[in-house]
């Protein structure tokens, strides 16, 4: 019997020990646990372009007019021979031969060499190229978009662009709200007073607008007449109606360059400024810088583009048996743009120039009717199909629901806005 109790004690006293193992076996490992979570420090990268900076010097630069990329590079060290390499690999990922005037560019050099080792190019604010000289690779990156949607109300008291631009809106949504509303409200004649309102989203990069969408719905008041912008898709075609399901669109785009200003009208016996005498001037005339895109105001064929010595750089489309319309004096005709070429409306044809017989720098736009020309800004342009009769349910409701959005869109005031800007 009492050999059974020294066994039994001596096995209660094996459990307590082994016990006593596990317990601090754990508060050592936990003890061990907690220093090793203490010395875990997460430490933020230094990027740029997704690159660690930490060992390289940064240098950023505008690309200046005609510089090459030999031109950026050689100053950093790199040879001509390396830069033909890179050049050559690159081709299928971003032609170096692309590499524009004004646009940003950043060198990443060694800093014990000062040796480029990282070219940067930004050809667009969304999207930028990365060589990586030392190893010949080449890759394009897309920065993350942030879409943001805004809501906008204001009152005419200048002019819409000067007005709109005082609310933060961009040239871009302008040209877009102008040719929207070109076919029904004359632009060259607002009146203080008038109203507008525009729904749309922007694109952000870092909190920086860097382009927008298409307007989604708008409203312009001129001289106490209100007119919706209502988006609808029919027959496959997102197209905007006014409230009568009447369409805004037109065979042809209100003015051959974005958001601009008349500077000569058609006239049958204007004085001529550079031939000093009266003859009729059978076009309309557009103030512009020099460069300004000029877009074709319709679908159609190119049937003449060249040069000629009173017209200078001209092009001149067929848009169908009615209408034919032609561009002057442009400093140059867009690229691809030649006689049997297929146009799109809107798209761009050439650049605003002064060659021919031209004092300064505009476009002069003529238009013909069954071969004969006419004044433009006083054709009635056959609009596109109203809405269809199947649709009008689905429209009314589209309407109904879009019509409230604008009403309850505030109007600001500018005044206001920028004495707090200040």
């Amino acid at each position: 019997m009492k050999f059974n109790w020294i066994i039994l004690s001596a096995l209660l006293l094996t459990a307590a020990s082994l016990v006593f193992y596990h317990f601090k076996q754990g508060a050592s490992e936990e003890q061990e646990l907690v220093i090793i979570t203490e010395e875990i420090i997460e430490i933020e990268e230094n990027l740029l372009f997704g690159i660690n900076i930490d060992n390289f010097e940064v240098v950023e630069g505008i690309v200046e007019r005609n510089q090459t990329l030999s031109g950026i590079l050689s100053p950093f060290n790199v040879s001509y021979q390396m830069i033909d390499e890179i050049a050559k690999k690159s081709k299928d990922i971003f032609d170096v031969k692309r590499i524009a005037f004004n646009k940003k560019f950043t060198v990443l050099t060694a800093k014990d060499t000062l040796m480029a080792q990282y070219f940067i190019y930004e050809p667009n604010p969304t999207e930028f190229v990365v060589f990586k000289l030392d190893e010949g690779e080449i890759y394009k990156e897309s920065r993350p978009i942030e879409i943001r949607k805004r809501e906008i109300g204001g009152t005419i008291t200048r002019s819409l662009y000067v007005n709109m631009v005082e609310l933060g809106l961009t040239p871009d949504l302008i040209d877009q709200f102008a040719d929207l509303y070109g076919w029904v409200v004359d632009f060259q004649r607002l009146q203080e007073g008038d109203k507008f309102k525009v729904i749309f989203n922007e694109k952000l990069i870092d909190d920086h607008v860097v382009g927008i969408e298409d307007i989604q719905a708008a409203y312009f008041e001129h001289m106490g007449e209100p007119y919706h912008a209502i988006p609808f898709l029919q027959n496959g075609e997102m197209s905007y109606f006014d409230q009568h399901g009447e369409s805004l669109k037109k065979a042809f785009l209100r003015d051959p360059l974005k958001f601009t200003r008349i500077s000569s009208r058609y006239n049958l016996s204007r004085f001529h400024p550079v031939q000093k005498r009266y003859k009729p001037h059978l076009g309309t005339d557009y103030a512009a810088p020099t460069g300004t895109e000029i877009r074709s105001v319709g679908e159609g064929t190119v049937v003449e583009a060249g040069y000629s010595g009173g017209n200078g750089n001209y092009v001149k489309i067929k848009h169908n048996a009615t209408y034919t319309t032609q561009y002057l004096h442009m400093s140059k005709i867009g690229s691809g743009i030649k006689s049997g070429t297929r146009v799109k409306q809107g798209q761009v044809i050439g650049y605003v120039g002064s060659t021919g017989l031209a004092t300064g720098p505009h476009l002069c736009f003529r238009f013909w009717k069954h071969g004969k020309q006419v004044d433009w800004l006083k054709e009635k342009i056959p609009p596109a199909e109203p809405i269809a009769e199947e649709n009008k349910l689905a429209f009314a409701d589209a309407k109904l629901r879009i019509v409230q959005t604008l009403a309850a869109i505030p109007y600001t005031d500018v005044t206001n806005l920028l004495t707090a800007m200040k």
